[in-house]
């Protein structure tokens, strides 16, 4: 496994509206102002499909597009940014500032805290997304995890001590276009992994920038014995 210092390629088409706070040699750097300045533009409310009374809203500032679904039990927190033909399923929770755009999954019991979901991303099946950018059709494994703080609080460093500062105690995951994760991955604070790149079930990810189109996969040995009685 090759690691780089050098930033893969990432997004071919971020939303105009995250162009002039975007830095592709810090792209974590989304997350702080910058999404902030987004999420302050937003409206007071603005709800162009019908929510279940089991919807819960909470916060200020939360649009959603037309042709999303919201399942019941799903608790939305503003700010709030759901653009259109989103899926978000029960028990989904959304809260810290996020925006998700068009197209993309929240999977039922799915918790996604500070984080962006470009178009068509989809984190459906009990993922926790936490301080992370998803680029434009990552989909991630059931039970795939974006851990986003270190066990002893400092400061994340893109590849660990000595790597690249970002200036964050939480920052996740940083996934380019097209990125896949297998069931119960588990990617470290400070993951930056280029697009059309695979990572198979069980394989955790340390803190560091990963080259695009690569298949990261995990080796084990599965001994198999007789199981005999008590004697």
């Amino acid at each position: 496994m090759t690691r780089s210092v050098e930033l893969p390629a990432l997004f071919a088409h971020l939303p105009e509206i995250f162009l002039d706070g975007y830095c592709p040699d810090a792209p974590w750097a989304l997350l702080g102002e910058a999404l902030d300045e987004v999420l302050e533009q937003l409206p007071s409310e603005s709800i162009a499909s019908p929510l279940h009374p089991e919807v819960h809203l909470a916060g200020d500032r939360i649009v959603i597009g037309k042709g999303s679904r919201i399942a019941p039990g799903a608790t939305l927190e503003g700010p709030l940014f759901i653009g259109s033909d989103v899926d978000i399923r029960a028990g989904a929770y959304l809260r810290g500032g996020v925006w998700i755009g068009d197209g993309c999954t929240v999977g039922a019991n799915t918790e996604v805290k500070r984080s962006i979901l470009l178009a068509k991303a989809k984190a459906p099946h009990l993922n926790y997304v936490g301080d992370s950018i998803l680029g434009e059709g990552v989909n991630l494994g059931a039970g795939t995890v974006l851990s986003n703080f270190r066990q002893d609080g400092l400061e994340i460093s893109i590849g660990g001590s000595g790597g690249i500062a970002s200036g964050r105690r939480k920052l996740g995951a940083i996934l380019g276009d097209g990125v896949k994760t297998g069931c119960n991955s588990v990617l470290h604070p400070g993951v930056v992994l280029g697009s059309g790149s695979e990572i198979y079930p069980l394989v955790q990810l340390r803190s560091g920038v990963y080259a695009a189109e690569t298949i990261f996969k995990l080796r084990q040995v599965i001994e198999e014995v007789e199981k005999r009685g008590l004697s």
